[in-house]
């Protein structure tokens, strides 16, 4: 069974926030406290992550917001072999934080989502598709949703839900789950 592992942004994903309303409704979550949630390094936060990987028993889907969905990346590169998959929503813009040096130039590896907003006020959405895009990631354009966010209205949140799910049951998803798995048929038969 895999652990759901959350990644907050910049404003923590408090209460009223759809990471505390995920945390309550998905089995098995665990959130990532933020290190410094004014101190925008991303070593230091995709450290953090990664000390979360390392340590999880079972293979990790990865839930990040923001800020966080960059420090997660990073992190999930380096332990793809832990990582299920990624739902990243409404991600910083790595060029205008001039960050874009410090994350992986090829496809992530495992299955991902970006979601993206046409009023994001972090990130435009042709730029959150181009990283879509050079990640090999699904992307899913939000409507005007701006920062996907408490204060644009997402506490709750059904529809990311029901991405994060789909996420899962995709085919990339389930080989990749199966990958990790010995038959049992054939370890009897060696």
């Amino acid at each position: 069974m895999a652990t759901t592992l959350l990644v907050p942004g910049l404003d923590g994903g408090g209460e009223g926030h759809w990471l505390s309303w995920f945390e309550a409704t998905i089995p098995d979550t665990r959130r990532m406290a933020p290190p410094d949630c004014k101190n925008l390094d991303l070593s230091e936060w995709s450290a953090l992550v990664r000390w979360h990987l390392q340590r999880s028993e079972d293979p990790v889907w990865i839930v990040a917001h923001g800020f966080g969905c960059l420090a997660a990346v990073r992190a999930a590169v380096d332990c793809a072999d832990r990582v299920e998959g990624a739902l990243l929503v409404a991600p910083f813009d790595p060029d205008n934080m001039r960050l874009a040096w410090m994350l992986p130039e090829e496809p992530l590896g495992f299955p991902a989502a970006i979601v993206a907003s046409t009023n994001d006020p972090h990130m435009r959405l042709s730029k959150a598709a181009f990283w879509a895009g050079y990640w090999s990631c699904e992307f899913v354009n939000a409507g005007r949703a701006g920062g996907i966010d408490p204060a644009a209205g997402f506490g709750p949140w059904p529809d990311g839900r029901a991405i994060f799910h789909e996420l899962q049951r995709s085919p990339a998803a389930i080989v990749r789950q199966l990958a990790g798995r010995e038959a049992p048929h054939l370890s009897r038969a060696i």
